[in-house]
């Protein structure tokens, strides 16, 4: 699988479009996870594949080879970390936590 850069035909669309190359990596398994995981600061290889809960190694290389060369992630002395995009990023799927916990609490309730 090519890495989904906008202007080029990615997964799902032919147009090119920034957002159809974005939703094309976050659909990717674990892409989101990584960001939401390297929000809570920088971490190494293995620190990062406990908090993905174990994600095997070859999936999290070719992650975070992808959100590297996307300019999402870097890897500095402390580790792997948010670029600043990575962090703006973060700051918009970030509510979904949030939502997530409310939504999970209605069905919890909605089953009784």
């Amino acid at each position: 699988m090519t890495i989904p850069l906008p202007g080029l035909e990615v997964r799902g669309s032919k147009t090119g479009k920034p957002i159809m190359a974005l939703l094309d990596l976050l659909g990717r398994t674990w892409s989101l996870g990584i960001i939401w995981n390297l929000h809570s600061g920088p971490a190494t290889f293995r620190e990062l594949q406990q908090r993905c809960e174990k994600i095997s190694p070859t999936l999290l290389n070719t992650r975070l080879k992808e959100l590297k060369t996307l300019q999402l992630v870097e890897c500095q002395e402390a580790g792997y970390q948010l670029t600043h995009q990575g962090l703006n990023l973060f700051d918009i799927i970030s509510p979904l936590g949030s939502w997530s916990s409310q939504w999970a609490q209605g069905l919890k309730e909605d089953s009784k």
